[in-house]
């Protein structure tokens, strides 16, 4: 019999009449011949009490008693919910996370689920029964209740679809799908029929809060098709699969994170370690560092500049400060003010021009880029908070966002389960630590150049110019690292394949002849470490890993680049094989046997 997990987030369940209508969902679902499991979150704003009503007694209460308080919220849901159902006269059983088999690490308030012994919902299953599942919750090793903090809800559902080997999970929400960027902020936003795992944790990480990114780690991890639909309407909603909306479009949607601060390291030795012995730092502080930037060293310093959140400025700056002298930075500064606009969609690997589209979108816009990290599917720019908006409409508008591509299905179909060798290799995964970081694939690229442009002109259109020119040329870019402006001038490296280095070169010398730039420096072959798996960014310790190994070797790392599924490092060319064998040991224990 087909097997589907609901989710109802919190305002879906926030009143009587939101419940009974959720579990009339559930019993239309059962009676078309499925069986269902519910997940099913705190009641509207209960969380948000609850974290007041500590506050109120306690202005630091421990981590380990407010997950024994606002687990509380779903045991209230879930008890609702099978009471509903069984006024509409259905079978229902309502189970808190530690009934339901799901053991976490000990890390309160933000545990990950290690495994799910899924008897007990299937022998209730088996019975006739809809079970009613709390979210967000489970115990660890020593039965203490833990919660698995933000997006926690969709996490439970995700990975319970996994162990049950479920038909889908539908997350159940007050959108009705995903959208091209946020409807709230752009009401030309489109919904989207169909959206690829690696799309989705793109742009769940880059603030799409319709998903939370662990719970999309779990469906791409484990192969369970995600169907985001509306709780208060029958549309089809988006489904989250392997495959994109569309195969010809080059960018699939575009994201905000308003809330972003720059820091910036000026003239740090450029000498290996460096960037380990920072980011370990960050790292144990427990700081979530976004964009990473670093120049190409000159006379042997180097600047450093990375992002983070908004409200974690001041313990980031806290812990810079305190490591400047150990490595040597002679200056320190920030930004507050500053928001992230990034252009996500696989097309983006094998086509070109990507860049120099959205650049000249921004430049058109009047707006000036400080920074820009890429990754093979995503790129990302940092603009001035009050110009954000604005750059967002503009890479909306040029990348068509709001026109359905032609070869997109008519509406979200699920598709079949796994089976044979693929279901084979996801029982194996099931049977390890569930949420555990997994590293799938460790490679070497010595096919590239790198072309760095110094002193470029902090000015609208600059960068759009010098990649309209190598679109021109029809040059393919792959990595593209802006640094932070300095006396109103920055530094932009790029690589290219190493036979078109040539030509890049040409044109970067181009703008030195009129006096655009100071100089262009460059490398006909560099090596091109990238480090692709699941859980890349929740789990923080992966560039901390590779810092760490590289730095030890005496490896010197010239540019970084992250995103969701992978991380790129650049090295000398001469370095590259040795590199890719110290990575490879770096990540061993998480890598498929």
């Amino acid at each position: 019999m087909p097997l589907i997990v609901q989710k109802f987030g919190g305002t879906s369940v926030a009143d009587p009449v939101k419940i009974l209508a959720a579990a009339r969902k559930a019993i239309r679902a059962q009676n078309e011949g499925n069986q269902v499991v519910m997940v099913v979150s705190a009641m509207g704003h209960h969380t948000d009490e609850l974290i007041e009503l500590a506050k109120q007694v306690n202005e630091r209460p421990s981590a380990r008693e407010m997950d024994m308080l606002l687990a509380t919220g779903e045991q209230v849901s879930v008890s609702l919910m099978a009471m509903a159902i069984a006024s509409l006269g259905y079978d229902a059983v309502s189970l808190t996370g530690a009934q339901l088999g799901i053991r976490t690490d000990s890390s309160h308030g933000k545990a990950r689920i290690k495994s799910i012994d899924d008897r007990r919902v299937r022998e209730y299953l088996d019975g006739g029964n809809i079970v009613i599942a709390a979210g967000f919750q489970g115990i660890d090793e020593n039965f203490n209740i833990t919660t698995l903090g933000r997006g926690g809800s969709d996490t439970t559902a995700v990975a319970l679809a996994a162990a049950l080997h479920a038909d889908a999970c539908e997350i159940y929400t007050d959108v009705d799908g995903v959208y091209t960027t946020d409807p709230r902020a752009l009401p030309e936003a489109r919904r989207t029929v169909q959206v690829s795992y690696d799309e989705m944790l793109e742009l769940a990480s880059l603030g799409a809060g319709v998903m939370h990114n662990r719970a999309v780690e779990f469906g791409k991890k484990y192969r369970v098709p995600i169907h985001v639909r509306s709780s208060f309407s029958d549309i089809t909603g988006t489904m989250i699969v392997d495959r994109p909306e569309s195969e010809k479009r080059t960018v699939s949607g575009a994201a905000i994170t308003r809330n972003e601060a720059r820091i910036t390291l000026y003239d740090l030795p450029d000498v290996p370690g460096t960037l380990y012995t920072i980011f370990d730092r960050l790292f144990e502080a427990g700081l979530t560092i976004d964009m990473i930037v670093q120049d190409i060293g000159e006379k042997g310093l180097a600047d450093i500049s990375f992002t983070v959140p908004r409200d974690e400025l001041d313990d980031a700056l806290d812990t810079v400060n305190e490591v400047a002298e150990e490595v040597g930075i002679s200056l320190i500064s920030h930004d507050p003010d500053v928001s992230k606009v990034s252009v996500v969609g696989l097309g983006m690997a094998q086509a070109s021009g990507v860049a120099d589209r959205m650049f000249r979108a921004l430049s058109d816009a009047g707006i000036n880029i400080q920074m820009i990290t890429t990754s093979e599917i995503k790129i990302s720019v940092l603009v001035q908070r009050d110009q954000a908006l604005d750059a967002l409409r503009a890479v909306h508008e040029a990348f068509q966002l709001d026109e359905t591509p032609d070869d997109a299905p008519e509406e979200a179909t699920i598709p079949p389960r796994a089976n044979g060798a693929d279901l084979d290799e996801i029982l194996k995964r099931l049977r390890l630590d569930m949420e555990g970081l997994t590293i799938y694939d460790i490679s070497l690229d010595s096919s590239q150049g790198r072309v760095t442009i110094d002193g470029v002109p902090h000015t609208p259109g600059v960068a759009a110019d010098i990649f309209d020119e190598l679109a021109r040329d029809d040059i393919f870019i792959d990595m593209i690292v802006q640094s932070h402006i300095e006396d109103d001038k920055t530094c932009l490296s790029f690589t290219i394949p190493s036979e078109e280095y040539d030509d890049a070169w040409n044109v970067a010398k181009k703008l030195v002849d009129k006096n655009l730039c100071r100089e262009v420096d460059g490398a006909r072959q560099v090596a091109k470490l990238l480090v692709s798996g699941i859980g890349l960014h929740s789990h923080t310790e992966v560039a901390e890993r590779m810092f760490r190994a590289l730095g030890e070797a005496g490896i010197n790392i010239q540019m970084v680049s992250t995103s969701e599924v992978r991380v790129n490092v650049v090295v000398d060319g001469s370095q590259g094989e040795q590199a890719l064998k110290l990575l490879k040991e770096a990540f061993a224990d998480v890598m498929p046997k």
